[in-house]
């Protein structure tokens, strides 16, 4: 199993990673992704622009655990996460969740729940400029109602 956790700030090119993931290895029954955008409203203002910061080295290790727990759930052969950081625009790719399995279940589960806590547990804040001016971006019920469902 290989896991790849990449922050920058750089966009990702999505054919690019899920080719690198799949490697020709014919056990590959599914591969699920997701990739989050940055939208141009947010809780009823518009959205000029959003700023991702982190925390280096300690945001790719929590992660990488984020993963490693997935992994622990479902049977997942392979893992690519990018989160980037830097001032985004409307439209802008801010985040990839690329998992490969033997089979969609297993595939779809890890990538959701991947996703899920990467919203809520994983260290990075967004500031969006808004016509109102800048606000930080608080942890949503929604997003933390999501990763609860995975609680054993």
């Amino acid at each position: 199993m290989s896991v790849t956790v990449r922050v920058q700030s750089e966009d990702f090119d999505i054919s690019k990673e899920i080719a690198f993931l799949r490697r020709d290895n014919p056990r590959i029954g599914a591969i699920a992704s997701f990739i989050g955008v940055v939208r141009d409203m947010n809780e009823g203002d518009s959205v000029a622009e959003m700023t991702l910061e982190h925390y280096p080295g300690m945001t790719e290790k929590s992660v990488e655990d984020i993963i490693t727990q997935a992994c622990d759930r479902w049977q997942v052969m392979d893992a690519v996460v990018i989160h980037r950081i830097g001032t985004l625009k409307p439209l802008d790719q801010i985040v990839l969740v690329v998992v490969s399995s033997a089979h969609r279940g297993d595939a779809f589960a890890a990538c959701e729940f991947i996703m899920d806590f990467l919203k809520t547990r994983a260290p990075f804040w967004k500031k969006e400029q808004t016509g109102k001016g800048a606000r930080w971006v608080d942890a949503r019920a929604a997003d933390d109602a999501a990763a609860e469902r995975w609680q054993r």
